[in-house]
């Protein structure tokens, strides 16, 4: 036998030999559609190649025999030989990475990444890294996809974990011999024992190519995402109330914008978002508002009042209530004392967990003077620290740190939100913000996982004057209830990522308003005057209600406002002289009269409300009151500018959104092509486009509706 066959049946085995050892996975039904899609792909070039070359038989048939016709039988033998097994075998590996890949996961799953390429480990169904075999199966598939830009030969770090229970020595010699088949040297091998992973508190189970990106880089962790299995606070929205019988409504900002962006992930995948994942406060102040700005800075804000016709119940008016903060200089912002409190469990794996926490970390670096300070605590099985306080000059140690995280195990939350503090506390600047960030899933199920008692903890600290904000991530276990309950006790704010370009908005366009406050503990109170309005309806906030009795009492917590935020609350009224009213007034009833409440002063007869703000300035205890008489004049008002006419008209299209996602049980027959209508005409400049995706959104859940 010739040297050339012997070669080519060397290389035959050997490559058999490699698939002969892969073990597939199982496939999922997304997966089953996507290799038939595959396929029929192929299938269809294949023909179209086909009739192109039956066109073109002659050239083509006579081409290929010009390349052996001058040679003799002996000699054209190997080149035939050679030809047959290249052709063979390299369609058969392209054709089985192809097939593989997308048996083990499902891209559409991870589009959210803006094309970021994700760094996850393999998974089983519990979130947890799987067995050996398919982290081997995922190297052999790797150095398959990848052998045109790495060595025959790679270099691996490989390290795994096995109970102290197992045959260490045994586990490790067949794990050596299984990567040994694959042709694949081995640089570095560690097997880590349960006690190593109980005292790091980070799992280190993974493999790296040492002049290439992460092993598992090359393919998205195979999670199946499940909709509809996030926790989020059962809520029932505010019905309405008739002002002669409940007059005053008293309840606390906010300025959170979680329940939004994960709005928009749901419908961007297509499906309408659970109820009570929809809180309409947070829809509508996830847009900047332009209200007027007070004249001093001693005064943090002023209140922009409007009423105006609603547009989805005829006889019915919406009093707008907005107030924004007064910004900062950037050059006079004050120092930031931040520690980064990431959750590193084996929830965390995918790509829109921990590697989007990560970068979303970095671009917040970039938000941060040089003199601030960040440290960095993680928590999965057991609570560690990863990096000292460490001034933000030395920003390239900061970087390292945070690339040196894995994702694994259980998920002690309590414990590193005790850590975090602690941290907080050892390195507090009196003139400084000091600030605990929060980024995870909320999936806390080691060490202090109740609500109440974390809220209790949080609470505590907050006295301090340590500032508790969360940032969350993923979908199909997000715990949005306790992040909620976090955030709201621990003065600062809850936002949800689902992309690079929301943690951009987030922690670098509004970097001011996520980090320093301007007014704590910000309170609203409305009484309605019963003889000039019949009715109203608090539109969201439904988690922010206050007893009356709170408004002044200084003990009790509120929202918190940072610099430059916008916030706005809407009431839906209903006027006494007007027939749309919904409640009739009781037959029997002391105070079935309206008559009865009516005043000598014509002044106050002329009045809709009284509006009363009370706020408190960052390190003041006392809080001071602001008041604001809202009359029927103001319901006739030209004088507002056409800019915060706009706001108010498109403010007014989000709060009918979020009342249709909701099932829109007071909106009559508005329906989504009506808020597009509404949001287009008031878009304004629109600088960073989010009012434009926003009519994007409303159409998309419109078709979502449809099926």
């Amino acid at each position: 036998m010739s040297d050339d066959k012997l070669t080519h049946q060397s290389t035959d085995k050997s490559v058999s030999d490699v698939f002969d050892k892969m073990a597939i996975p199982p496939a999922n039904s997304n997966s089953k559609k996507q290799a038939m899609n595959l396929a029929m792909a192929e299938f269809s070039q294949y023909q179209q190649e086909k009739k192109t070359t039956q066109e073109n038989k002659s050239q083509g048939f006579w081409s290929f025999l010009r390349l052996t016709s001058d040679k003799s039988s002996e000699e054209r033998e190997p080149i035939m030989a050679f030809l047959h097994n290249k052709l063979f075998y390299s369609g058969a590996a392209t054709l089985s990475v192809a097939v593989i890949g997308v048996l083990l996961f499902n891209p559409s799953e991870h589009s959210s990444m803006d094309g970021q390429m994700p760094m996850p480990l393999v998974l089983n169904e519990a979130g947890k890294p799987d067995s050996f075999e398919k982290k081997v199966l995922v190297q052999k598939m790797e150095a398959l996809a990848s052998a045109d830009s790495v060595a025959a030969s790679p270099i691996l770090e490989f390290s795994t974990e096995v109970s102290s229970t197992s045959n260490a020595s045994q586990v490790r010699a067949k794990e050596k011999s299984d990567i040994s088949s694959t042709g694949i040297k081995i640089k570095k091998y560690r097997l880590a024992d349960s006690e190593e992973k109980a005292s790091s508190g980070i799992l280190q189970s993974h493999s790296r190519i040492s002049t290439q990106p992460q092993l598992g880089e090359l393919l998205p962790a195979p999670i199946s995402v499940q909709v509809g299995n996030d926790n989020f606070e059962q809520i029932d929205s505010h019905g309405v109330t008739q002002a002669i019988k409940e007059p005053v409504s008293t309840f606390s900002i906010d300025v959170d914008t979680a329940s939004y962006s994960f709005v928009r992930r749901q419908l961007n995948q297509g499906v309408l978002p659970q109820k009570d994942a929809v809180r309409l406060e947070e829809l509508i102040n996830y847009f900047d508002y332009h209200y007027p700005l007070p004249e001093s800075k001693k005064q943090p804000f002023q209140p922009t009042v409007v009423v105006h016709p609603s547009p989805w119940a005829a006889g019915k008016q919406l009093l707008h209530i907005g107030i924004k903060g007064y910004d900062i200089e950037a050059a006079k912002a004050p120092s930031s004392n931040i520690v980064l409190l990431l959750d590193v469990s084996g929830s965390m794996h995918g790509a829109d967990r921990l590697p989007l926490v990560k970068q979303s970390m970095q671009m917040l670096l970039n938000s941060l003077q040089p003199d601030d300070t960040v440290a960095i605590v993680v928590y999965a099985g057991a609570a560690g620290q990863v990096l000292e306080p460490t001034s933000v000059k030395q920003k390239q140690k900061i970087l390292a740190a945070l690339d040196r995280i894995r994702a694994g195990g259980s998920t002690a939350g309590g414990e590193g939100i005790k850590l975090a503090y602690s941290l907080a506390e050892a390195n507090f600047n009196k003139n400084a913000v000091n600030r605990i960030i929060l980024a995870t899933d909320g999936d806390f199920n080691v060490g202090i996982n109740d609500h109440d008692e974390l809220k209790g903890f949080v609470e505590r600290k907050r006295q301090q004057g340590i500032f508790l904000s969360v940032l969350g991530f993923g979908q199909g276990n997000y715990n949005d209830h306790l992040m909620q309950t976090l955030a709201q006790n621990g003065n600062g704010i809850a936002a949800y990522i689902d992309s690079l370009s929301e943690a951009q908005k987030v922690l670098v366009d509004e970097a001011t308003s996520t980090l320093f406050p301007i007014a704590k503990d910000v309170k609203i109170q409305v009484e309605f005057n019963p003889s000039q309005v019949a009715e109203y309806r608090l539109l969201g906030y439904e988690t922010r209600e206050l007893a009356q009795e709170d408004f002044s009492n200084d003990k009790v917590d509120a929202g918190d406002i940072g610099a430059g935020h916008s916030v706005t609350a809407i009431y839906e009224i209903t006027l006494t002289d007007s027939s749309a009213t919904q409640i009739d007034t009781p037959r029997y009833s002391a105070n079935n009269s309206v008559n009865q409440t009516k005043n000598t002063n014509d002044e106050v007869n002329d009045e809709l409300a009284f509006l009363k703000i009370r706020y408190k300035l960052p390190k003041e205890t006392t809080s001071t009151l602001i008041t604001h008489k809202v009359t029927r004049a103001e319901a006739k008002q030209k004088s507002i500018s056409l800019a915060t006419q706009r706001d108010v008209n498109f403010a007014t299209a989000v709060a009918a959104f979020g009342q249709l996602l909701k099932g829109g049980k007071y909106t009559n027959n508005y329906t989504y092509e009506d808020i597009i209508n509404l949001a287009q005409a008031n878009k304004g400049d629109d600088e960073y486009g989010y009012r434009t995706e926003f009519v994007q959104l409303v159409r998309k859940a419109a078709v979502a509706s449809a099926l």
